[in-house]
Order: C-alpha cells, then sequence, then structure tokens
C-alpha cells in the first residue's frame, strides 16, 4: 500500500502513473449493486401497481404500468452507477 501525501487513505496504483486496477472484487460488486437495483426497483414498482389495482379493481393495468415505471427508474439508475464506475475507474 501506498499513503498518499496528506490524507489518510491507503490505495494500490501503479508505479507507471496509469489508473489503479480494480481487480475481481471491485466488478463483483457492481454487478451485484447492479442486479440489486434493478430487482428492487422493479419490484417496488409493480408492488405499488397491484396495490393502486386493488383500489380501483383494474388488476392488469396498473400492475403493467408499475412494471414499466420501475424497469425504467432502475436502468437510469443502473446508468448513473455505470457511469461513476466507469469515470473513477476508467
Amino acid at each position: 500500500p501506498v499513503r498518499s501525501p496528506g490524507t489518510l487513505c491507503y490505495h494500490r496504483g501503479r508505479s507507471d502513473g496509469s489508473p489503479m486496477n480494480t481487480g475481481l472484487g471491485g466488478y463483483l460488486a457492481l454487478f451485484s449493486e447492479i442486479g440489486l437495483l434493478l430487482l428492487v426497483t422493479t419490484l417496488a414498482g409493480v408492488a405499488a401497481g397491484y396495490w393502486v389495482d386493488q383500489r380501483l379493481g383494474t388488476v392488469p393495468l396498473f400492475v403493467l404500468v408499475g412494471f414499466l415505471a420501475g424497469a425504467g427508474a432502475g436502468t437510469v439508475g443502473i446508468w448513473r452507477l455505470i457511469s461513476r464506475f466507469l469515470a473513477r475507474f476508467g
């Protein structure tokens, strides 16, 4: 580990100045966060749509709307997550 001057953080860097390698752990964390994000947003959308459908008596309509809204929100979240990951680790 190399200590950066003026900081308390330790990191592994390369001596040639190129970006540090994230390794397998970084990618596993990214993929697991992507899966959880898409699962949670989609299920939340379906659950909200089902709740609305129970109140209005239109069972398949708002479940589908909730699914699409949840999947869309998950896609936007995944886009932002990957963008941050790539900006940080190049």
